[in-house]
């Protein structure tokens, strides 16, 4: 009934909804929900997921957990007197666990479950580690709770770890000795500390209303050593895992002597009572992640890049046979990047691709290697999957540029049948997106006018076919110009698409009357790896001719634009590129470079992911310097001439804040009109909700300020 009566409201206030719909805003952007991964019960009749709330009066982004019956339903909050994040069911359904800072710092909680009502009847605290707890799982058999810890890796016990911990915070001397690379990483310093994986015993069952006891257990160090257990991530699936029966983990850990300049992530298994690792992808110089078990135990199923030291290099779905040691790919012939991936059954995987600005759910199984076709048209993102017990439907988050993630469900029964082995039968691709679980931000955004995004291809570098994309401004009128905002993604190996970002809303530029274009130049993702490679040590070759291209395009083919107000904006490798653009053509009313390469030599020495630079500019500055002054934007900055917003974080450490600055020297002894917006709290993203205000509040005013005269 709730759903019929959601549905009645929006078809008889369309009309409405037409007429006061407003552009986007920042604040608008705050108030929406952020949906997390979801996670099924064992007996399939609830979905529970974590749920981020922003505050920005109070400057805090907290995390809570809900709940949405499998069957569709109401959603509801089922943890909000503290925050709560990445709920994990235990086996029996009758507990989930989940992690919280109520008390400090990161720790592993409890909850009891009633699943006949759906609500949580208790509530207590698991682990209380001085160096606190993250990324918990149980095993399959419920006796055993997993999770990871940042210790001190000379340290044996807990005692010793707080020790050190409280030492730190009371000495008044703060300096550090470093005896090896990659000390500091992306946005911290890692302060003599490696990542570790634990497991300690699941507590009791709590009886309903019981107090919140604390459980004195004793967790045991599964990956010690002065390694990294498992990697590093930014986010995705984890990479380590129970094993079916509950008495092996596999993780993913780098071993090699400078792990700063090496890619060579290996897949380790332990016995969870301890003892040395066994490395079983040593024969692969590149990177395994991602490891996961199937459920007859029979292989372990992970991703695997082929090239050591290019992080860009095609990720294959492979299988360990646990029996044989035979590993075989599924993804030889599918020309593209396998993201997350489950087993379904025995014997098949779904997986996520990406390809041409959507991403969609693929499926591969032992019995054959030929892959499927990818979906065509922009049909959103979808990620996060996973599948109800009975196996009939795929339960995933799907988001869009009009959209962030919500939680679908689509029936495995109807995916559609595509490019499979003969006579396999397996499916292939899921497409079904009508059965939409949440709807968490569904009445805001009614209120909001949007465009959809659109795609135009054109000829590029190398006489390829280029894709790029368009977003018009709100109550957009063709028989008026447009000034336009050009945006310029990172990684470089990344792609603009149907997709969602706080960051960089493509929605929010366009919102208060500009025009927003987006090319996935050589370089970018979902076109095939070796549209990828076309960038390695060509940074301002290709991509920059696909980028000026492909703005002549749009402005050749769309009348509404104003070629004579336009204004490039660009993120890390898109920051490169602005400053590469600041050299070698005066076509944009301005720039803004966020976090950008400008002098390639003295970034190779202050970053800390050294194999990305030795990769991506063939060597070292020492044995090629050619290359790194060829592709330098600093050996062009007698040609500035353009107005530039330089933004730049004290704490990025992937390109680090001297890039900005020699930026900023280089434009004010140049005489080029430049600002520099400093954040002495951010890393390579600007995450605090009032450092983001400030940050759109300043781009926006700093285009508005040149392209609106």
């Amino acid at each position: 009934m709730r759903r019929l009566l959601f549905l009645m409201v929006v078809l008889f206030a369309a009309p409405l909804f037409s007429q006061t719909r407003h552009p986007f805003t920042f604040e608008d952007m705050m108030n929406l929900k952020r949906v997390g991964e979801p996670e099924i019960s064992p007996d399939g009749k609830w979905v529970i997921f974590s749920v981020v709330d922003v505050d920005l009066a109070a400057n805090t982004k907290i995390p809570h957990i809900w709940i949405v019956p499998t069957a569709g339903g109401e959603e509801r909050e089922i943890i909000s007197g503290q925050d709560a994040d990445r709920p994990r069911w235990a086996p029996d359904g009758k507990r989930f666990a989940f992690l919280s800072t109520r008390e400090g710092g990161s720790q592993v909680w409890i909850a009891s479950f009633d699943g006949a009502a759906g609500t949580v009847t208790g509530i207590t605290k698991l682990t209380s580690f001085a160096t606190e707890a993250s990324g918990e799982l149980w095993s399959p058999d419920g006796s055993n709770i997993l999770f990871v810890s940042d210790v001190y890796p000379e340290c044996e016990d807990q005692a010793c770890n707080a020790a050190r911990v409280e030492e730190a915070e009371k000495s008044k001397v703060k300096a550090q000795i470093f005896d090896h690379l990659l000390y500091r990483h992306w946005n911290a310093y890692k302060e003599g500390k490696r990542t570790h994986i634990f497991v300690t015993s699941a507590p009791p069952m709590m009886q309903q209303g019981a107090a919140s006891p604390m459980f004195m257990l004793a967790p045991r160090d599964l990956t010690p050593g002065d390694y990294d257990a498992p990697v590093f991530s930014l986010g995705g699936q984890d990479d380590y895992t129970f094993s079916p029966d509950g008495q092996e983990i596999c993780y993913a850990s780098n071993h090699d002597k400078n792990p700063a300049a090496s890619t060579n992530n290996d897949l380790w298994i332990v016995p969870i009572g301890g003892g040395p690792g066994k490395d079983i992808t040593v024969d692969n110089p590149a990177s395994d992640s991602s490891p996961l078990y199937s459920p007859d135990g029979r292989y372990i199923a992970y991703r695997a890049q082929q090239r050591p030291g290019y992080e860009s290099d095609r990720f294959r779905l492979m299988l360990y046979d646990r029996k044989t040691g035979e590993k075989k790919n599924l993804t030889e012939d599918f020309d593209g990047w396998v993201g997350t991936f489950t087993w379904f059954g025995p014997k098949n995987l779904f997986f996520v691709a990406e390809e041409r600005g959507s991403a969609r759910v693929y499926n591969a199984s032992p019995d054959y290697v030929k892959s499927v076709a990818g979906p065509t048209g922009l049909e959103g993102y979808d990620d996060d999957f996973t599948i109800t017990p009975d196996g009939k439907f795929l339960v995933y988050t799907r988001m869009s540029i009009a959209a962030p993630s919500e939680i679908y469900k689509s029936p495995v029964a109807l995916a559609r049948l595509l490019h499979c082995g003969p006579g396999s039968g397996d499916l292939c691709t899921t497409q079904d997106p009508n059965f939409e679980l949440t709807h968490l931000n569904g009445a805001l955004l009614s209120q909001v006018a949007m465009a959809p995004l659109e795609s135009f291809w054109f000829t590029g570098a190398h006489n390829d076919k280029v894709e790029g994309f368009l977003v018009k401004p709100p109550n957009f009128d063709a028989s008026k110009k447009y000034p336009v905002k050009f945006l310029i993604h990172g990684g470089p190996e990344g792609a603009w698409g149907d997709d969602w970002s706080y960051r960089w809303n493509p929605e929010l530029f366009a919102a208060n009357g500009y025009v927003v274009i987006m090319i996935n130049f050589h370089g970018s993702t979902g076109y095939g790896q070796k549209f990828i490679d076309a960038i390695n040590g060509d940074w301002g070759g290709a991509p920059f001719e696909d980028l000026m291209k492909g703005l002549d395009y749009a402005e050749q083919t769309y009348p509404f634009i104003d070629k004579n107000r336009e204004c490039a904006l660009g993120a890390s490798y898109g920051g490169y590129a602005i400053n590469w653009i600041l050299g070698h053509t005066d076509r944009f009313k301005c720039l803004v470079s966020h976090d950008g390469m400008f002098n390639a030599e003295s970034a190779w020495g202050t970053t800390e992911e050294l194999w990305f630079n030795n990769w991506e500019f063939k060597g070292t500055p020492y044995d090629n310097r050619a290359g790194y002054q060829k592709w330098s934007p600093h050996q062009y900055a007698k040609n500035f001439k353009t107005p530039t917003l330089v933004v730049h974080g004290q704490r990025d450490y992937r390109l680090d804040v001297s890039e900005g600055l020699q930026l900023f020297t280089t434009l004010q002894m140049e005489g080029v009109p430049s600002k520099m917006l400093y954040f002495p709290d951010e890393g390579h993203w600007v995450l605090k909700p009032q450092n983001s205000q400030l940050w759109y509040k300043t781009v926006n005013d700093w285009v508005d300020q040149w392209t609106k005269k």
